[in-house]
Parts: C-alpha cells; sequence; structure tokens
C-alpha cells in the first residue's frame, strides 16, 4: 500500500511539472510571440550591390583599365601563335625535317608560354577582383550598419533561401552607395 501511494505521488508530481514544464513552454511563447512580431528585420541581396552599386561599377571599371593592356597582349600571343600553327600546317609537306622540328619547338614554347601568361594574368586578376570586393563589401557593411541604426532595425539578412520583398531593403542600400536603384 505504502508503494502504491509512493507511485501515485510520484506520477502525480512528474504530471505536475510537466504540466508546468508546458505552462513555462506556451507563456515562453506568447511573450517571445509578442516579441518576434515587434521585432523589425531587413533584408539586403548582395550579388545585386556587388553588381548595381557605384562602388562595385568603380571597381570593375578599374580593373578592366588596370588589367586590360595585359589581356591585349594575351590575345596577339594567341593570334600570332595561331598564325605560326596555321602557317606549320600549310608548310609541313614542302619543309626539310629540321625546320619543321624548329617551327613545332618554336610553336610548343610559345604556348608553353601563353599557357604561363595567361595562368598569371587569371590569377593577378583574381586577386585584384577579391581585394576590390573587399573594399566594396566594406562599403555596403557600413551603409547597411547606417540603414539599421536609422531604421531601428533588429536584425539584416544577407543571405536567405527565401527572403520576403517586404523586407528587402537592397535599393535603399543602393542609394546609399550612390546608385539609382532599379527596382529588380
Amino acid at each position: 500500500m505504502v508503494t502504491n501511494t509512493y507511485s501515485t505521488v510520484v506520477r502525480s508530481r512528474s504530471w505536475a511539472l510537466r504540466a508546468g514544464f508546458v505552462l513555462f513552454l506556451g507563456a515562453s511563447f506568447f511573450a517571445s510571440s509578442a516579441a518576434w512580431a515587434q521585432t523589425k528585420i531587413g533584408f539586403v541581396r548582395t550579388e545585386r550591390v556587388l553588381k548595381e552599386s557605384a562602388p562595385a561599377q568603380a571597381a570593375q571599371k578599374k580593373l578592366e583599365a588596370e588589367f586590360s593592356k595585359r589581356e591585349k597582349e594575351l590575345q596577339d600571343l594567341a593570334s600570332r601563335l595561331r598564325g605560326l600553327s596555321e602557317k606549320l600546317e600549310r608548310d609541313l609537306p614542302v619543309l626539310a625535317e629540321k625546320d619543321r622540328v624548329n617551327q613545332q619547338r618554336e610553336i610548343t614554347d610559345m604556348e608553353r608560354d601563353l599557357q604561363r601568361r595567361q595562368r598569371e594574368f587569371r590569377e593577378d586578376l583574381n586577386q585584384r577582383r577579391n581585394e576590390e570586393l573587399a573594399g566594396v563589401v566594406e562599403q555596403a557593411n557600413q551603409a547597411i550598419r547606417k540603414i539599421a541604426e536609422s531604421e531601428k532595425f533588429d536584425v539584416i539578412f544577407q543571405e536567405a533561401v527565401y527572403a520576403s520583398p517586404r523586407i528587402d531593403i537592397t535599393d535603399k542600400v543602393l542609394r546609399a552607395l550612390g546608385t539609382k536603384a532599379s527596382g529588380k
């Protein structure tokens, strides 16, 4: 009888604890729901900022100016290489063995040089692009912080699977960075 009473008391206390916990969770949910409803959330489409903002466009123009000469040199070298390859193909039937070997070696050396220079070009371009984009990102983050503070946002996201256009502040960020927002 004592064991039976003890297990009844334990079960009722356990039930009371569970019920109290459920009530606590319910109250917490409603309190957090009220707080959540008052939370101001924003979202920024980073890819638009990195493509359409004035600093991003200025960085792109700067990179084009900085690398256009090298790109032209690579195109000229590739063109010369094609010309030499075509000439070798045309002249192959009438070339002496020694001349054919020399021209093939020259073409191989030129191909190797072109590949090396193209690889260096890509590496340099990527490094400079990353440097320029870091500056754009920093400017965008400053603009986002100013908007968040002035408009009293609680949180602003930059990455999301989905964000309602209602909370999208990308146009405000673009305007703050000096770009006329296109409303995309």
